[in-house]
């Protein structure tokens, strides 16, 4: 049996149902409703009803808003806002006859702990999420009257810290992402088989030139505000099989696009990415170092390195041009061990570019095969 079938594949519900379920049960008091220890929590396009626990809700500001507090339960021992606690706090504002009917009913507003975009200043939600909490709370705000509803998460900044948020410009906590209702383990061949069936899709119109790989949501946030090949596909930690299968399909061109942190492990023939299953980073950017004859005075700074990014900035301070050379190497490793990786299993001409960007969303590298099969998009 694959050592992967071997995980534990148990789900639970993403953050965004149990923000909805907290926003549900506060309006509910607000609206002097009998409380439940659960919410209903309705998933728009799907006749299914997920029952969300609830922990509490009380009246606050002398009964002119509503407070109710739910702890996520995700199911995934690894994720970081498992047993995550939620606080959401409502207050209903009466719409003015001057005032604009098309503006949004429900006021989704950052609290403490809440992730906000860095440039904008707006919370970092997903589209997803939006549409839960507006599809569960539309129907129950009365007529004449908007939301406003604050989102806390009394320990996201602390939570954020241990995250890349600040790499994809969002400060002050955790994001509100998720895409679907359900969570699963992303080493579970579920998780597979869902992306698998996503890029079936993808390429199921005409022949398909180029497609580009991302790692993660924020890779898909950066990929989808640069002129990257067309479709973008996340695909997890899955990037081995992904790559054999696109090559199977007889894509000719696949881009993959990521932060050097996550990629690197590919340079080390490591082609499931979750890092509960592999990790040595470190490792392999010692023996890229070596390769490049770096000197061992600057290795062995970095090998104490908790991070790449720490690591890079060692050999940075060291020498600037070394560094570059260095992370291009990185991505020219990568794409190497990418094409072996496909020709292991199957014989294909297809054919493997490296993008790779740092935590300050900045594009760092580009491999000799992306200048050569992306000239019109890459001028580095």
């Amino acid at each position: 049996m694959c050592i992967f079938q071997l995980l534990d594949l148990k789900k639970g519900f993403s953050l965004p149902l149990w923000v909805a379920a907290s926003a549900k049960a506060s309006i509910k008091k607000l609206l002097d409703l009998p409380f439940d220890n659960y919410e209903l929590i309705k998933i728009p396009n799907d006749k299914d009803v997920k029952r969300i626990k609830v922990h509490s809700a009380a009246f606050i500001k002398e009964n002119d808003a509503a407070l109710a507090v739910t702890f996520a339960d995700s199911g995934l021992d690894l994720d970081l806002t498992n047993n995550l606690e939620i606080w959401v706090v409502t207050a209903l504002v009466k719409i003015k006859n001057s005032e604009n009917s098309s503006k949004a009913i429900i006021d989704i507003v950052p609290g403490y702990g809440v992730g906000i975009d860095s440039n904008t200043q707006k919370i970092c939600i997903s589209d997803f999420a939006k549409k839960i909490i507006e599809f569960n709370l539309l129907g129950i705000i009365p007529e004449g009257f908007k939301l406003r509803l604050e989102i806390i998460f009394p320990k996201g900044k602390f939570l954020a810290e241990r995250t890349s948020n600040k790499a994809f410009g969002i400060v002050e906590g955790l994001s509100i992402i998720g895409t679907t209702a359900e969570t699963h383990i992303s080493a579970s061949p579920e998780q597979l088989k869902n992306v698998i069936n996503e890029l079936n899709h993808a390429i199921s119109g005409p022949a398909t030139d180029s497609i580009t790989f991302v790692i993660g949501e924020n890779g898909l946030d950066l990929a989808k505000k640069i002129d990257l090949p067309s479709p973008i596909i996340k695909v997890g930690n899955w990037m081995g099989p992904l790559l054999v299968h696109a090559a199977i399909k007889k894509v000719k061109k696949i881009l993959l696009f990521g932060y050097y942190g996550k990629l690197i492990k590919l340079a080390g023939g490591i082609f499931h990415t979750h890092n509960h299953l592999a990790d040595a980073r470190i490792e392999i950017l010692v023996y890229l170092a070596v390769k490049e004859k770096i000197p061992l005075k600057i290795i062995n700074l970095f090998m104490k390195s908790q991070t790449i990014d720490d690591a890079i900035k060692i050999v940075e301070e060291f020498n600037i041009e070394i560094a570059k050379k260095l992370i291009f190497e990185i991505s020219n490793q990568v794409e190497k061990r990418s094409t072996e990786y496909i020709q292991k299993y199957i014989s294909s001409d297809t054919k493997v570019g490296v993008v790779l960007f740092d935590r300050e969303r900045k594009i760092r590298s580009i491999s000799k095969n992306s200048k050569k099969m992306f000239s019109k998009i890459f001028t580095l």
